[in-house]
């Protein structure tokens, strides 16, 4: 452990950096850090080396001798993931609030002062910075506008649970919020969910890039990496934790369209077509309780048709059906809008609609804008029910003359 000098003063901010076999891409992730214009006074770095071979250890000690920036630098024997070094560096921080920035990633020079700003003026307990891809995608959906106070259930803040965000330290440390060091991936995703349902209010800064989110070339990101178990362990993880702070029903359905959409639908994608049988029945197996225990139908009506069709097929055991829809996808054939019911509704021809092979006709309405074959999105009708209400009263005059007539009461003028 290589210790700098420190103020005695509490930093505004510190910058924790889990780093395993990060050369070259940690060199410009330190000079992003010395480059922040909040000033070396008011900020430190904690950077935990995880048992590297490719002299990330010693750079981070270079860079520790040279900068003016506070730093501490743990060396450790690999922990098989990056929540361990990320809880030891936690451990370690002094500052009123924390940032998780991988060391494949960089900032925005102005990042740490935008946010620490946002924080100490809207008093809230996570603030989002805006996040662009570099050789890789990035979530863009929540970055459309800055906003002191995020509602957590109405906005897409839930689509971004990264871990890079800056927190409030004492909310972590008052929480005894900690990394899940037993899960392989989605780790973030859970530790940043919790903060947002039991913090102090989320912010975002969106009129300005403070994070650079990296693409590594040579694929040792740890999102692309292990089997498929892991992405059930972690839906099912952040499903309970959702359900462990919400009760049942629309907010409690709008937080699962995350875990359902993101995590677990991926699971049912094109891809199970080229998998063996035993694969897909296992995946089927282990998706069967979290199916029982949280697919709601409104949590289905919040999602495109084909996303609520293979969830369907997975909550219903339809191995069958998933395929069909899975061929129609890959194929990248286009449903058509047809109008059924007697509502009117529009719904998508996926396979077997209509046929009653054991799908709902419920099951292939548009109940979310979504496009179809290119173009703007269609966008469902309003819930008012027109061609029905109009039916019904088209009924209820008949049944009035029927009564009428049988009563012999003479029609009003």
């Amino acid at each position: 452990m290589a210790d700098m000098p420190r103020t005695n003063h509490e930093p505004d901010v510190s910058v924790i950096i889990g780093a395993y076999e990060a050369m070259p891409y940690l060199i410009r992730c330190l000079e992003s850090v010395d480059a922040q214009t909040i000033g070396p006074g008011r900020m430190e770095i904690v950077a935990v080396d995880d048992g590297s071979t490719d002299g990330t250890g010693e750079y981070l000690e270079q860079f520790a001798a040279r900068t003016a920036i506070p730093m501490r630098v743990v060396r450790q024997e690999n922990s098989g993931g990056p929540s361990g070094p990320r809880n030891l560096g936690l451990g370690l921080a002094r500052g009123r609030y924390v940032f998780f920035l991988d060391a494949d990633d960089y900032f925005g020079e102005e990042a740490l002062e935008r946010m620490v700003a946002m924080g100490d003026r809207a008093g809230t307990d996570v603030i989002l910075g805006k996040i662009v891809g570099v050789d890789r995608g990035a979530a863009k959906s929540m970055w459309g506008e800055t906003v002191e106070r995020a509602d957590l259930f109405d906005s897409h803040i839930k689509f971004t649970l990264s871990a890079q965000k800056l927190f409030r330290r004492d909310l972590l440390v008052r929480l005894g919020m900690s990394f899940d060091e037993k899960l392989r991936t989605g780790e973030d995703a859970l530790f940043t969910m919790e903060a947002y349902l039991r913090g102090n209010g989320v912010s975002v800064v969106a009129d300005y890039t403070c994070y650079y989110l990296v693409g590594r070339k040579d694929g040792k990101q740890l999102t692309k990496s292990g089997g498929y178990e892991l992405r059930f362990d972690s839906a099912r993880a952040l499903m309970k934790l959702i359900a462990d702070h919400v009760p049942p029903g629309p907010r409690r359905d709008t937080l699962m369209v995350r875990p359902f959409v993101i995590t677990l639908l991926p699971q049912f994608g094109p891809a199970l077509l080229g998998q063996s049988e035993a694969v897909r029945k296992h995946k089927l197996e282990l998706a069967a309780p979290l199916m029982r225990a949280y697919w709601t139908p409104g949590l289905a009506r919040r999602l495109k048709v084909q996303e609520r069709l293979r969830l369907t097929c997975v909550a219903e055991g339809r191995l069958d059906l998933l395929l069909d829809i899975l061929r129609f996808l890959k194929d990248k054939k286009k449903p058509k809008a047809v109008r059924k019911g007697l509502r009117g509704r529009l719904h998508l021809t996926y396979p077997h609609f209509g046929e009653g092979a054991g799908l709902p006709d419920a099951a292939y309405e548009l109940t979310v804008p979504e496009r179809i074959g290119g173009g703007k999105p269609v966008v469902p009708e309003p819930q008012t029910p027109t061609v029905f209400v109009r039916r019904l009263r088209r009924k209820a005059r008949r049944t009035a003359g029927a009564l009428r007539t049988a009563l012999h009461v003479p029609r009003r003028a």
